[in-house]
């Protein structure tokens, strides 16, 4: 698994370097706070995730972007289970459909870490409404599998520069 994340990250690196150079002007970072609620049978041990990420978009073409994210996410354990924490680090494209209201998917690797926890793969679709001023708020459905799958509905809220 350690592969396939260094794969994604080099491709994605790639990508965002060649994409930068076409249309640097539009590019432009946005740091952000996420919470989110487990669902499925990991829910049933985990009321709570709490995190935060980085985010770098790079438009590609008129109202679309690709982009790179990493952060990390923190789930509070229910009935004295302890909390576990997870780095997900994800590329994806970004649509925007009207003036705000945007499309996104993204794809990528979560580490969890536990130790003996290893890598899962990440996939999380979702859609957004971006503000004057620079902030955004985004809802997504967010899902790591390996062996079994962790998922999650959450929000993002962030300001871009």
């Amino acid at each position: 698994m350690k592969k396939i994340l260094l794969a994604i990250l080099f491709v994605g690196s790639s990508v965002a370097t060649c994409l930068a150079q076409k249309s640097n002007d539009a590019s432009k970072f946005s740091i952000g706070l996420e919470a989110g609620i487990p669902t499925g049978s990991f829910g049933d041990f985990y009321n709570l995730a709490i995190g935060g990420s980085l985010k770098y978009d790079i438009n590609i073409s008129e109202g679309t972007y690709f982009n790179i994210s990493a952060g990390y996410t923190s789930f509070s354990g229910k009935n004295g289970i302890p909390s576990t924490g997870f780095i997900p680090v994800k590329v994806g494209v970004k649509n925007y459909f009207s003036e705000g209201f945007y499309g996104e998917a993204q794809v990528g690797a979560a580490k969890s870490t536990e130790s003996g926890g290893g890598t899962a793969f990440a996939y999380a679709p979702g859609i957004g409404y971006t503000f004057a001023g620079g902030f955004d708020i985004g809802l997504r459905y967010e899902a790591w599998s390996k062996n079994g799958t962790i998922s999650q509905f959450a929000t993002r809220i962030a300001y871009s520069f």
